[in-house]
């Protein structure tokens, strides 16, 4: 099949159209970035926050939203932007941005080792928190993130108050001591988590990620997909009645969509359609939806 009758495509995607169904099929299981809107805006922010010269007072993110609505791979894009560098002068692993998840249970000592886990730093997790904190502190200084990014936030309620409030002063702490900016990432639990405590209110700028509605811009989402989906044929994605299935299938969720729609080109290669049906997108889709 030529190019020219794969206009539906991306011009980078219609070289793995052309090739056989194995290779295709194995495709659909890699991780694929979706630019929309809200997206581009959360991306933005983080640039923004990035770029902000070292301060008193550092301004900080929560981005929040409901499980699977995208904010993790957003996370991920935007860290894939701001690689970590080794100064060989120093010899020492500069890194811009550090990211790592609240553990279950907002335990300070327990957040301090996660910490230290994901910087690569050999540490004994038995030891005491005095110790994990002040070896914690030292190789921040050292690499001297702009950023530290914790994923997973609402896990704080799963502590007590007491708990809660004493995570909560440790990332302010965090975010005084290295002079950086923190973003927080969770559901929006998160949000009432954040709310026991005023100065967290007032530094942390929320930005919701919200389920999608039908919408033009649900139907560009969609568009969006059918570009990059390595199929021979045109789905029409956007007509009306692909947009409301896939919109209820989903339930407005992100990561669903692409879930359901990687599902749907898999049937569509395998019985040689090389186009998403409304049967296909019933098939992959647990409940039927009318």
């Amino acid at each position: 099949m030529k190019n020219a009758q794969l206009g539906h495509l991306l011009p980078a995607i219609r070289p793995q159209a052309q090739l056989d169904d194995a290779v295709r099929l194995q495709s659909l299981l890699r991780d694929r970035w979706i630019d929309y809107p809200r997206a581009t805006q959360a991306l933005e922010q983080l640039e923004r926050l990035l770029a902000t010269p070292r301060r008193e007072r550092m301004p900080c993110l929560l981005l929040h939203g409901d499980s699977n609505i995208g904010k993790t791979q957003i996370i991920a894009k935007f860290r894939r932007g701001h690689p970590d560098e080794f100064d060989e002068r120093r010899g020492i692993e500069m890194r811009p941005i550090i990211s790592m998840q609240m553990p279950p249970t907002p335990e300070q000592h327990r957040f301090y080792s996660t910490l230290l886990f994901e910087i690569g730093a050999p540490h004994n997790a038995a030891a005491r928190l005095a110790v994990l904190e002040r070896l914690a502190r030292d190789l921040l200084h050292r690499m001297t993130p702009s950023m530290l990014i914790v994923d997973e936030v609402h896990h704080l309620l799963a502590g007590t108050y007491r708990e809660q409030r004493a995570t909560l002063n440790l990332l302010k702490f965090l975010a005084n001591d290295l002079r950086a900016s923190i973003v927080l990432v969770g559901t929006d639990d998160a949000v009432i988590a954040l709310q026991s405590d005023t100065q967290m209110i007032s530094r942390f700028t929320p930005f919701e990620m919200p389920r999608w509605h039908e919408s033009e811009a649900f139907r560009r989402l969609l568009s969006a997909f059918e570009r990059i989906l390595p199929l021979r044929r045109p789905s029409d994605l956007a007509q009306r009645e692909i947009v409301q299935y896939v919109l209820a299938a989903s339930d407005g969720l992100t990561g669903e969509v692409s879930r359901i729609l990687n599902a749907a080109a898999e049937l569509a290669i395998r019985d040689g359609n090389e186009s998403i049906k409304l049967q296909h997108l019933e098939q992959v889709t647990p409940v039927a939806i009318h």
